[in-house]
């Protein structure tokens, strides 16, 4: 079967041009030109992936995301003409999985939507090392059956982290996979989130899951 995307995008010849290279591709795409048209096609539709504009009528797509997050962590790529830095740290901490700035090479956009599709595809067992479970389709992760209070970007993390069990994971590793290759924020990004996670679980539960292995990166081990 083949992936339905969503595409919302109020630039006609854009919507025209990308819908065409999707189709072209072997994907299946429904339209959208304004912010409430979109999100009632992803409530009514089975959706794999969402091309979202931030400049749409009606409805802003800062707002379609934020209500696509509610409910979903469908992956969603943003698409816009806006290039300044805070409005990438503002899609990508509103939850977009992704950030591609207008103008684009089409085989750039293919590439992210390969990347964001399989690593959904990859969201497919519950992980477990220890007492620490996750499910990635319900995005729940838990201590000993003790439900943990994640932020969208904690549980990207963790996921990361325990997708790699035993794994040194660079910053720069943990910066692509967690807030995307387009992310221009601080380096040190992913040492504030490993201290967010060692407070919710080393320190909440007495343990030493997440070490630090000095000049390198981040591991997640029991003991």
């Amino acid at each position: 079967m083949n992936e339905k995307i969503l595409l919302v995008e109020d630039e006609e010849k854009l919507a025209r041009f990308v819908e065409l290279e999707l189709t072209h591709e072997g994907y299946e795409v429904k339209k959208a030109v304004g912010g409430r048209e979109g999100l009632a096609l992803f409530e009514s539709g089975q959706f794999d992936l969402v091309l979202l504009d931030i400049m749409l009528p009606e409805l802003g797509g800062f707002e379609v995301l934020r209500r696509i997050r509610k409910s979903s962590g469908l992956p969603v790529i943003m698409l816009t003409a806006r290039d300044e830095v805070m409005d990438k740290v503002a899609g990508l901490d509103g939850g977009a999985d992704d950030y591609i700035t207008k103008p684009f090479a089409i085989e750039e956009l293919l590439a992210r939507i390969r990347t964001a599709l399989r690593k959904r595809a990859a969201v497919a067992s519950n992980l477990q090392i220890g007492k620490l479970t996750l499910d990635p389709a319900r995005r729940i992760a838990a201590f000993d059956g003790v439900e943990l209070d994640l932020t969208k970007r904690e549980f990207d993390l963790l996921f990361v982290l325990m997708e790699n069990t035993g794994i040194v994971l660079t910053r720069d590793v943990l910066l692509s996979r967690v807030w995307g290759y387009s992310y221009q924020g601080e380096t040190n990004t992913p040492d504030v989130y490993i201290r967010f996670l060692r407070s919710k679980i080393d320190e909440a539960f007495s343990v030493k899951y997440i070490h630090t292995v000095r000049g390198v990166g981040y591991v997640l081990r029991e003991g």
